[in-house]
């Protein structure tokens, strides 16, 4: 009997003690898993963020505010307004067409007309605002016309910037039109709201550019 008592008090100090080693190990594991999907949504906004910033493989546009800056040459340096023509305007080398350059092809335009003023001219370039990406929004939207492409911009964001759909929407047949760049092909790319919505279809991000239409019942839809 006494052993039996034994054996039973022990059994229960074992178990108290496995609950006691257990429950830390379990906390622990919790919060491992925590930190590990918190790392990965920090990496993926990470990313998002990466995708907004202004790379060495911009192409500058009209209307894009660039600072040049022109080292131990402030007289030179300057901070300039991309015109409709294209160009801008630097003291001494004068006029540079800017548009369709990226930065670091314009830093190297540049430097190269300045050493015949300047030996060993070092230039650098950032471009302080971007406003030559557009869309366009049309149909049966909230509100129609051009919109700023400021940053990663996705079809239900465009939708939610041009003031959601009109109710007389026909939301299976949204329709981006993408121009051509550098010798494509101009797409033309059908889209349903409801696809999107309910059946995770692909939410798809604009391109400069890119020509939203809603289509309204009332307008002629072509098969």
């Amino acid at each position: 009997m006494e052993g039996c008592l034994r054996a039973c008090v022990m059994s229960v100090a074992l178990g108290v003690a496995w609950m006691g080693f257990g429950l830390p190990m379990l906390a622990f594991a919790e919060m491992e898993g925590i930190s590990q999907a918190s790392e990965a949504k920090r990496a993926e906004s990470r990313a998002e963020k990466r995708a907004l910033i202004v790379t060495d493989d911009y192409i500058i546009g009209p209307e894009d505010i660039l600072e040049i800056s022109v080292w131990r040459n402030p007289d030179l340096s300057r901070e300039v307004m991309v015109r409709p023509d294209g160009r801008i305007s630097l003291p001494l080398i004068g006029d540079v067409n800017a548009v369709g350059s990226t930065t670091s092809e314009l830093q190297n335009e540049i430097t190269e007309k300045l050493k015949s003023y300047k030996e060993n001219p070092t230039v650098a370039i950032v471009v302080k605002a971007v406003n030559s990406y557009y869309f366009y929004v049309q149909g049966a939207v909230g509100k129609i016309g051009k919109f700023p492409l400021l940053s990663r911009t996705t079809l239900m964001q465009a939708i939610a910037l041009s003031g959601g759909l009109a109710p007389d929407a026909v939301r299976s047949r949204m329709t981006i039109f993408r121009v051509g760049i550098d010798g494509e092909a101009p797409q033309k790319l059908v889209v349903s709201y409801d696809d999107i919505i309910l059946r995770g279809g692909e939410n798809i991000v604009l391109k400069p550019g890119d020509t939203l239409v809603v289509p309204s019942e009332t307008m002629v839809l072509l098969p």
